[in-house]
C-alpha cells in the first residue's frame, strides 16, 4: 500500500472531539462539514496523520479507517453484523488464511469483508445473497474497501443450497434467520472437523439451531454473546462509559464431527459449573 493517499481511495477524518467523517478522495474535490472545507488536494500525498485545517480554523487530522470504521460508516440495506461480533466469529470459527469458506446471506457486505481479508489471497470465499438489492449494495461496499471485487470471492445472487456437491470447504459461516435450513448443505460440503458458525439474533433461534446441530452429531456446540463497553480515562476520572454496544446478536459455533452419534436431549448436559474451574485471586494482605 503507498505510504501517502491516492485518489479514489478512502480517508478517515477526526477532530479534535472524536468526530468521525469517512470520506473518498478525489484531485480537486472538497470536504464540507460544520468547521467549513477542506480540500482533498491537501490530503493527497501526505501520509498518514496529517492534520489539515479548514479557513475557519478548524482542524482534521486524516487517516486510513479500519475495518471497524468502515463496517459502522458504509452504506447498509440488510442490517450488517457489528464489529464487536466479526471479530469473534472470525477467532470461534478459527478463521485463517488460506481456508474455504461458505457464507450464506452476503448482506451488506461487512461480514463478507472480513471473511475475505482474513483468508486472504491463498483462500477463497463463495458467498450466497437471496436479495439482489442487498447483494448490489454488498458489491458497492467490497469493491469501496478493497478498492475492486478480490480475485478469490465469488458472489452469487440465489439460495445457499444451491452450491454444487463437488465443492468442499472448511468453515460454514450464516447470517440468516434459519440457518438450519443449510444443515444438509453443510453436510454435504463441509469437511469433517470443518465449523459451522451461525449470527443469530434471538434466544428461540439459538435454541432451534442448537438442538438441530447436535441432532446431527455436531460437537463442541457453543454460543456466545459479546458486549462492548469502552471506558472514559482522565487523569482524575477513569469509568465506563455511559453508553455501550449491548446485545447485538448471539454467536452459534460447532463442529462438523459426521461420524460422531446425535446426542439425546438427555445425553445434553446441564451444569457445567464443574467442568472449567475458575481461578480465584488470593488474598493479599492490605497493610
Amino acid at each position: 500500500m503507498e505510504e501517502s493517499f491516492q485518489p479514489g481511495e478512502k480517508v478517515l477524518f477526526f477532530d479534535p472531539r472524536g468526530r468521525t467523517y469517512l470520506v473518498k478522495l478525489q484531485e480537486k474535490g472538497t470536504f464540507h462539514f460544520h468547521g467549513g472545507g477542506i480540500k482533498h488536494d491537501e490530503v493527497l500525498g501526505q501520509p498518514e496523520g496529517v492534520v489539515v485545517t479548514s479557513p475557519k480554523g478548524a482542524t482534521l487530522t486524516a487517516v486510513r479507517p479500519r475495518l471497524s470504521d468502515f463496517v459502522l460508516k458504509m452504506p447498509r440495506g440488510a442490517a450488517v453484523v457489528y464489529p464487536k461480533d466479526i471479530g469473534a466469529m472470525l477467532v470461534e470459527a478459527d478463521i485463517r488464511p488460506g481456508d474455504r469458506i461458505f457464507e450464506a446471506g452476503t448482506g451488506s457486505g461487512a461480514l463478507c469483508i472480513a471473511l475475505t481479508r482474513a483468508v486472504g489471497t491463498s483462500g477463497r470465499v463463495v458467498s450466497y445473497e437471496l436479495r439482489e438489492e442487498h447483494q448490489e449494495k454488498a458489491i458497492r461496499n467490497i469493491e469501496t474497501f478493497f478498492g475492486e471485487q478480490p480475485a478469490w470471492l465469488d458472489l452469487h445472487l440465489g439460495d445457499g443450497r444451491d452450491v454444487p456437491d463437488d465443492e468442499r470447504f472448511d468453515r460454514f459461516v450464516l447470517d440468516m434467520p434459519q440457518p438450519w435450513d443449510l444443515l444438509d448443505t453443510a453436510d454435504r460440503v463441509l469437511r469433517p472437523g470443518g465449523m459451522f458458525c451461525a449470527y443469530l439474533p434471538t434466544t428461540i433461534q439459538i435454541r432451534d439451531h442448537t438442538l438441530a446441530l447436535r441432532a446431527r452429531g455436531y460437537t463442541q456446540v457453543e454460543t456466545l454473546e459479546v458486549l462492548h463497553r469502552t471506558w472514559h480515562v482522565e487523569e482524575r476520572s477513569v469509568r465506563p462509559d455511559h453508553r455501550m454496544v449491548g446485545h447485538t446478536g448471539f454467536i452459534v459455533t460447532a463442529r462438523f464431527t459426521p461420524g460422531n452419534a446425535p446426542l439425546e436431549e438427555g445425553d445434553v448436559p446441564t451444569d457445567t459449573s464443574e467442568a472449567i474451574a475458575t481461578p480465584v485471586a488470593p488474598e493479599v494482605p492490605i497493610d
